[in-house]
């Protein structure tokens, strides 16, 4: 956990390998998902990285961690064309939109992803940014996660006035 923490911390990619798997007697899927659960419960909020249960010894799935670590650069590095972005995002800020503060309603109209960054970066502008709070910007990168992979890597997201 004092890793994680420091991957969060600076901002860095993450892959997960649990080492040791041939010690494990049961290696049927049940327990393999129980495994994945217990970690992925220990590291929310971020749950959207890649277990690789792996054997040094046996030199089970080794190769499969440096595929999956180049995998994750790849998202990492990965740029999302700013009218891909609009054409996709917007429809869905249309839809649910942002809660209204103090009855004022916040309107996001135009997004982006910014350029030769570490970590992915996305500025969405909106009238009144300072009223989007911490579960719509959740929302917001849930949704490009889902429709962009941008597995194992950490998103900032930012709303600035327009």
């Amino acid at each position: 956990m004092n890793i994680f923490q420091l991957i969060q911390r600076n901002g860095k990619s993450l892959v997960v390998v649990v080492n040791k798997w041939d010690l494990v007697g049961d290696k049927s899927t049940i327990v393999q998902k129980t495994f994945e659960g217990a970690i992925r419960e220990r590291m929310a909020p971020f749950t959207d990285f890649p277990i690789i249960f792996s054997s040094a010894i046996t030199k089970q799935r080794i190769f499969k961690v440096l595929e999956t670590a180049k995998d994750v650069y790849g998202c990492r590095t990965r740029r999302v064309p700013t009218g891909r972005l609009n054409e996709e995002m917007l429809p869905l800020i249309e839809a649910y939109p942002p809660p209204s503060i103090k009855g004022k309603y916040i309107k996001i109209k135009y997004c982006s992803q910014i350029p030769d960054v570490h970590v992915p970066t996305f500025v969405f502008y909106a009238n009144l940014p300072q009223y989007v709070k911490e579960p719509y910007r959740r929302f917001l990168e849930n949704k490009i996660r889902e429709r962009w992979n941008f597995t194992g890597c950490p998103i900032n997201i930012f709303i600035r006035q327009k």
